[in-house]
């Protein structure tokens, strides 16, 4: 160990978040840093942090400009806490919040540190929009040039195709295909129906606008620019509007706008300590968060893109020795409703556990009724880096409200990758 020997136990104190927003609305004006600082200040309002020096702040963002180099350092100059607290720029996806507070949890756990905020940003409002390779070139011939001449020269160049801009996507660079189409592929390889789909999305939805009517998000989610709900959330959604909408990835498919994640921006964040800091601050401690674990699929090799959970959870498991059915909740991230299917059949699958896993029997199922209970990202929305502490944030007061508990986190992630983790109470 770089520090100790003793680990010590990371508590979740708790979290806050802005609402999430369809993509190019509330928050097309802003960008990570705006939203990630609103939702760091958001946290030290909470926890009444103005001017506290913490050991660290990990947070991140996936779709960020060349000037967003050190974004986290920079939202927490903006947050209130004490300009003498670090920050590190952290970047795996769609699990990047989740791996930030898995990282703050190691350092606290080792003693490095006492208290740390994880989080992330997204906007897919304010994408990076950049010219191609040809142009940049160019114009490094223009800035190396040494006379007046040859700064000139380049320009002689310059034609029409180099003010082609190139946006920004997320397609795999290794497949060329979108999220959705991996996915797409997916729901057929496990025969994930339409309906499947639908079923889930609707629960998702449901239940988040339960969660709001209930109040249960009223300190999680702090008001910005005028919105002061998650608006994508449709608790008035029923299967047959689900079932008129369209395919979004193929013509013959069976993934909807109504099944998917739509694109979202927003930032979430999560504070973390060991128990001594939360007590010498009469800080109460929501949860605990006890295991983590990354793992990797091949997908350009035949693994579906977004299966690696499905490999995370179970050597997790093992580390941490329990069963699949030793949870009181399962917080599964919705990139798509046939994702979560999938993954679900996967560990329902006695051939899949034992080929792929090296595993004697299944995990087997889990009690649907305790799967995302407050909503899951087809319903609130994902701002691809700021899933996991939202996450994270929710568990923990559901862990709190109870009493007592368990809960599982599984997040996919692009790039054929998973990060999940335990909280338990």
């Amino acid at each position: 160990m770089l520090v100790g020997s003793n680990p010590r136990r990371v508590a979740v104190i708790g979290g806050a978040r802005i609402p999430f927003a369809r993509a190019h609305g509330a928050y097309a004006s802003v960008g990570n840093q705006q939203m990630l600082s609103a939702s760091l200040k958001a946290v030290v309002d909470r926890f009444s942090l103005k001017g506290e020096r913490l050991g660290d702040v990990v947070a991140g963002a996936v779709m960020k400009h060349s000037s967003q180099w050190n974004l986290a350092r920079e939202a927490m100059l903006d947050s209130g806490l004490s300009p003498e607290t670090p920050g590190l720029d952290m970047q795996r996806a769609c699990g990047t919040s989740l791996e930030a507070a898995i990282t703050i949890a190691n350092k606290i756990a080792l003693g490095q540190i006492d208290s740390g905020v994880a989080g992330g940003a997204d906007t897919v409002s304010d994408p990076p929009i950049v010219f191609g390779r040809e142009y940049q070139q160019l114009m490094l011939r223009v800035f190396r040039a040494r006379s007046f001449g040859d700064r000139i020269k380049p320009f002689l160049g310059l034609r029409p195709r180099h003010f082609k801009p190139s946006y920004p996507g997320t397609s795999e660079p290794r497949t060329g295909l979108s999220m959705g189409q991996h996915a797409e592929q997916m729901a057929r390889t496990w025969q994930i129906t339409r309906a499947d789909q639908d079923e889930l999305a609707l629960a998702s939805h449901q239940r988040a606008a339960r969660a709001w009517a209930e109040g249960f998000m009223s300190d999680l989610v702090v008001p910005y620019l005028g919105l002061a709900t998650d608006n994508n959330v449709r608790g008035d959604t029923s299967l047959e509007k689900l079932a008129k909408l369209k395919p979004s990835f193929a013509a013959d498919g069976t993934l909807t706008a109504g099944n998917s994640t739509p694109m979202t921006d927003g930032a979430a964040a999560v504070l973390l300590a060991s128990e001594d800091w939360a007590r010498s601050r009469g800080l109460a401690v929501q949860a605990y968060l006890t295991y983590g674990k990354a793992a990797a699929v091949d997908f350009v090799g035949g693994e579906g893109l977004l299966m690696a959970p499905a490999y995370a959870v179970p050597r997790m498991l093992a580390d941490a020795g329990l069963t699949l059915q030793d949870f009181d909740f399962y917080e599964i991230h919705e990139a798509f409703a046939a994702q979560v299917a999938c993954t679900l059949k996967a560990w329902e699958s006695e051939k899949f556990c034992r080929e792929r896993l090296g595993l004697a029997k299944p995990l087997g199922s889990i009690d649907r009724a305790k799967l995302n209970v407050k909503g899951g990202s087809v319903a609130v929305g994902h701002p691809f880096a700021a899933t996991g502490a939202r996450i994270v944030a929710s568990l923990a007061k559901l862990l709190a409200t109870r009493g007592s508990g368990r809960g599982l986190i599984s997040v996919c992630t692009a790039g054929g990758m998973g990060v999940t983790a335990i909280m338990e109470r």
